[in-house]
């Protein structure tokens, strides 16, 4: 049933999204935007001198549940390394589309609250929108290492989430 994503911790966390402005001088920015409902999620970072996020803020326009993903990112973002956040977005993406447990033990816990949107796995047409702050996360960071001369991979412009895999 729908009550089961859209809980009152969901709605709480929807609700109160940290970082929620844009930075005035970010070293990379990526926008991720879901063709299914049109969720769209923009992203700032700003790396230290060795290369984990030091100053984060995001512009979401999105539903509940992309709101509540962004809420949970800006909560623990600042201080993670492109490492851990190429981890995370992996474990929810294992989550969502594998039926993987909640990465609950990644990081010494610090990404455990993302097991409240573990319900979400049961509908997929709700995936895109729930993964968009993780798709914008990893690209900005690349982005901004990219630049930095120590990234993976350089990636441009915006990502489109096309929803769940066929």
């Amino acid at each position: 049933m729908l009550n089961e994503i859209y809980n009152k911790r969901i709605l709480e966390l929807a609700s109160d999204i940290p970082h929620g402005e844009r930075l005035d001088a970010p070293d990379a920015s990526a926008t991720a935007v879901s063709k299914l409902c049109g969720s769209k999620v923009t992203v700032d970072v700003k790396l230290d001198g060795e290369g984990r996020v030091a100053d984060y803020g995001a512009d979401v326009k999105a539903c509940a549940l992309g709101q509540a993903s962004s809420s949970i990112m800006a909560r623990h973002v600042i201080g993670a390394s492109a490492e851990e956040l190429h981890a995370v977005g992996a474990a929810m993406r294992a989550m969502l589309k594998e039926g993987a447990e909640p990465p609950r033990g990644l990081y010494d816990g610090k990404w455990a609250d993302l097991e409240v949107l573990e319900p979400v796995r049961e509908y997929k047409a709700r995936h895109a929108s729930t993964l968009l702050v993780f798709d914008a996360v990893e690209e900005a960071v690349e982005k901004a290492l990219a630049e930095k001369g120590s990234g993976t991979a350089q990636q441009t412009g915006t990502l489109t989430s096309t929803g769940p895999a066929a």
